[in-house]
């Protein structure tokens, strides 16, 4: 049978949560059980579109959703714009995974509030440090998707916001910010400039807030569209 599912977590308080959005059974039950063999993951229900994902969401309340993109109905970018621009369903974070890991698919995924894009093909310890990740507010880009995402911004000498729009930020929230652009985690970015992952976490996120940018990926591209940091820049190093 077709249609939504879902049932209880019996984890403990601090498992994360997952919602599985694919129109394929054969692959939500391979991502199932390789969530459930992880302690802290759990599956609380499987969608086969969009629409069934929104829905599961408003009862389940899940931590991470992966989102297919390609669903009958409302696909995976649509559905991903709703959750991400519902009050309702704040905190709820999304990772795109498909097949078709192209340079359009990124950047509407990111502009559609997705925190992190996948190819299928990606290995099983990734996809559940994937998982972690995501759910603890970090933005997540596969080497691909990372690539078509800078493409976006390389050889263009025009940017969509000017660069006095990070004027709002301290000189250490803009170093942090440039830092994340470059797919550094927290843990990497606080051995670079010696801080604590949560100090590196509380500077992200007030730059998050002042930017008035849902999250970390959208962060990410802001700091290439303002010019703060372009692509084959090398990564800054602290004094």
């Amino acid at each position: 049978m077709s249609g939504p599912s879902s049932e209880a977590s019996t984890g403990s308080a601090n498992t994360i949560t997952v919602l599985l959005a694919d129109d394929q059974a054969l692959i939500r039950a391979g991502f199932r059980a390789l969530i459930d063999s992880a302690p802290d993951l759990t599956v609380v229900g499987e969608a086969e579109d969009g629409a069934s994902a929104i829905e599961l969401l408003r009862s389940t309340r899940a931590d991470v959703v992966l989102m297919d993109i390609r669903m009958p109905g409302l696909d995976g970018l649509a559905a991903t714009r709703a959750i991400c621009a519902d009050d309702d369903l704040a905190g709820v974070k999304v990772i795109v995974l498909t097949t078709f890991e192209l340079d359009e698919y990124v950047i509407q995924a990111v502009q559609a509030g997705a925190s992190g894009f996948l190819g299928k093909g990606v290995g099983p310890a990734e996809l559940l440090d994937a998982i972690r990740l995501v759910a603890a507010g970090e933005a997540l880009l596969s080497p691909k998707a990372t690539k078509a995402l800078l493409a976006r911004f390389s050889g263009s000498t025009s940017v969509e916001f000017e660069r006095d729009a990070l004027d709002v930020l301290t000189e250490r929230e803009r170093e942090m910010m440039a830092f994340a652009a470059h797919g550094l985690s927290n843990g990497d970015i606080a051995e670079r400039a010696y801080l604590s992952p949560l100090t590196v976490k509380t500077h992200l996120n007030r730059a998050m807030m002042k930017l008035d940018v849902r999250d970390r990926a959208q962060l990410v591209v802001l700091a290439y569209q303002t010019g703060l940091v372009r692509p084959g820049d090398a990564v800054a190093t602290v004094e």
